[in-house]
């Protein structure tokens, strides 16, 4: 499970991950107990998914968050280190402490292809932050140097129907700067030490 913070959580792939490395049989319903309870203690934050088109709140897929990332560390042997997914950590746990309300967005996207036949995309979208009449959208990304990579992170922004601000964070120092579409993106270390760093 201390692998899996900051992905979304299936409780029946965890169990399976526990039968075929462990041959241990946990079912769906102990594993999401086992959670809650992390939760309660205060060890992992939940973080619900919600349907920017639609305005709903999605049930399924929850994503959690460590509280403290040096714990989540401690406990893999300091393994695992998945920059992006820590960095999704940290800018999630200083969203929580500026009090902003945090949920995970996701954008559905209908598209006609080749054969005329009617597709369903799902563009994810980190954080999703309110408060109050204020609204922001965000991307965490470790690195954002390719063009692929680039238009990953985009093409969630390009299809939600608001003007609502989105910001991209990445890696290092760099001051906030609006690219050609309106997309703010600015450093992690800026963010973290500018507490009005969203008002950009």
């Amino acid at each position: 499970l201390a692998s899996a913070i900051g992905a979304p959580t299936n409780p029946t792939k965890i169990s399976n991950t526990f039968k075929s490395e462990h041959g241990i049989n946990y079912s769906n319903k102990t594993i999401s107990n086992h959670i809650d309870y992390l939760v309660e203690a205060f060890l992992i934050s939940k973080a619900d998914r919600y349907d920017i088109k639609g305005r709903k709140y999605v049930g399924a897929h929850l994503k959690y968050y460590f509280t403290d990332v040096g714990l989540r560390n401690a406990r893999l042997n300091f393994r695992q280190q998945e920059s992006t997914h820590i960095m999704e950590n940290i800018v999630y746990n200083e969203l929580l402490i500026r009090g902003y309300n945090v949920d995970v967005g996701i954008v559905e996207v209908y598209a006609k292809n080749y054969e005329g036949k009617t597709t369903r995309k799902q563009f994810e979208v980190d954080f999703v932050v309110n408060q109050g009449s204020q609204r922001y959208y965000i991307q965490v990304a470790y690195d954002m140097t390719s063009e692929e990579k680039q238009t990953q992170e985009f093409n969630s922004f390009r299809n939600i129907p608001d003007s609502f601000k989105k910001i991209v964070i990445v890696n290092g120092t760099k001051k906030p700067w609006r690219n050609e579409e309106g997309f703010v993106i600015m450093g992690m270390k800026y963010f973290l030490l500018n507490a009005d760093s969203l008002e950009f």
